[in-house]
């Protein structure tokens, strides 16, 4: 007698067991997740973007033999002292607290090897940072920890951050037991005590509120430093344009792949919009004002090679600025501590418990004995490397399609795999001249 074929087992897509497993960690412990690093959700990103080249139409520029300039000036609105950078890429802020202090070495070596400046983050300034960085951005945070005037004097531009990719309208967070003596000399904070910090600006609810902030700083530092606003990326066109009303030298502009320290994951991956998206927006909204090139736009929020820079400027970008690749290239994630990361339950390239502080790479952490592996100068050579091999690559791809200088790369010179990729970019569905959305289709 025949036996009636079996129904195989089938997961749910909307409840996959990874749904599944948060639904029950969320019952175990009554909190909600905390992680690092940035949303792990597929978006529409700049892989989904080609570049067309050059042959007749266009001349492409011969190899290494024709120069292809990459260099970068920003903050040339207002400010007296403008910085010049050799790459149009930059370190993002990352705190001392979140990360080990010679992390934050390694990142100012690795920087100043590489022509190009990096930036501070929640929680102050250090010597070590300032002293090996010769081109350091200062971040003024809602937190306000660790802020002083002397250190905004002693910076080459002020960033204030009004919202971060990860988290637009979201505060940060540092865990207890990151909270060391020093951080918390530094933060006024009492040791061993979780510290998160506010959504908002203390003093100030709006952009008219803003142009006095900037004002203030403009003082306090003879009108010398750029002035950079960062926004994360959740109404793009708005904000940039009220960051330039307010007097912004230089807008950030930060995309839901960027990433954190720490923050809840609900946040992580259901608030914000990607990267892509929001570029053509903000470039919009510098062109209706007629300050694009004149106010410079930075564009942050996983950027992880040379054609990534390269699509970012093409499409009016100044910059990027890199913040997990730049922690991956010093050696976060490694897989020679592949066995410590499985006692800690993950594995090497999955792991984001960055606010434990129990990074076996020595990065993300304030443990002594586990800070001790990362060797300054090293993650400063290899973070050189990359940035060099970074540059190279948005070169190669500029001269292919007959650019003397990076900036010069447009939107012309993309098409897009997807509809959603070209309408979010505003360039031609490949195959076609069909741009969606724009003539009403």
């Amino acid at each position: 007698m025949e036996s009636t074929p079996q129904t195989l087992p089938r997961d749910s897509w909307t409840f996959s067991p990874e749904i599944n497993a948060e639904i029950r960690r969320a019952a175990d412990t009554g909190i909600y997740d905390i992680r690092g690093g940035g949303a792990k959700r597929k978006v529409p990103h700049f892989d989904d973007l080609l570049f067309l080249g050059a042959s007749i139409s266009r001349y492409p520029l011969e190899g290494y033999r024709e120069k292809c300039d990459t260099s970068v000036l920003l903050g040339t609105r207002f400010a007296k002292k403008p910085i010049k950078l050799k790459i149009p890429i930059t370190i993002a802020g990352m705190s001392f607290g979140a990360l080990s202090g010679p992390a934050k070495e390694a990142l100012g070596r690795g920087a100043t090897l590489a022509g190009t400046s990096t930036t501070t983050g929640d929680g102050g300034m250090t010597d070590e940072e300032r002293g090996h960085s010769e081109k350091l951005v200062y971040q003024y945070l809602p937190s306000r920890y660790g802020m002083n005037p002397d250190d905004l004097r002693r910076a080459d531009a002020i960033e204030i951050v009004v919202g971060q990719g990860a988290k637009p309208g979201g505060g940060g967070m540092l865990l207890g037991q990151k909270i060391t003596e020093r951080v918390a000399n530094m933060r006024n904070l009492p040791v061993g005590i979780d510290q998160r910090s506010a959504c908002r600006h203390p003093d100030w609810t709006g952009p008219d509120d803003l142009e006095i902030k900037i004002l203030e700083l403009r003082e306090i530092t003879n009108w010398e430093k750029p002035i950079y606003i960062k926004i994360g990326g959740a109404r793009p066109y708005y904000d940039t344009a009220l960051a330039v009303k307010a007097g912004a030298d230089v807008v950030v502009l930060d995309g839901m792949q960027g990433g954190t320290a720490a923050t809840q994951d609900v946040f992580i991956e259901n608030v914000g919009q990607p990267t892509l998206a929001c570029i053509r927006p903000a470039v919009k909204a510098l062109q209706d004002l007629g300050m694009h090139r004149k106010v410079q736009l930075v564009v942050s929020g996983g950027i992880r090679g040379g054609a990534d820079v390269a699509k970012a400027l093409a499409l009016g970008a100044d910059a990027v600025a890199i913040g997990t690749a730049a922690l991956i290239a010093i050696g976060e994630n490694d897989p020679k501590w592949a066995a410590e990361y499985t006692k800690l339950g993950t594995t090497a390239d999955a792991y984001d418990d960055w606010h434990e502080g129990k990074d076996p790479a020595g990065i993300t952490t304030q443990d002594p004995e586990l800070m001790k592996r990362l060797d300054p100068l090293e993650a400063a050579r290899r973070l050189r490397n990359y940035l060099a091999v970074m540059t190279l690559e948005c070169q190669t791809i500029a001269r292919a399609c007959g650019k003397s200088h990076v900036h010069n790369l447009e939107p012309e010179d993309l098409c897009a795999l997807t509809i959603e990729a070209a309408a979010m970019a505003g360039v031609p569905l490949t195959g076609t001249n069909w741009i969606p959305g724009q003539n009403g289709f």
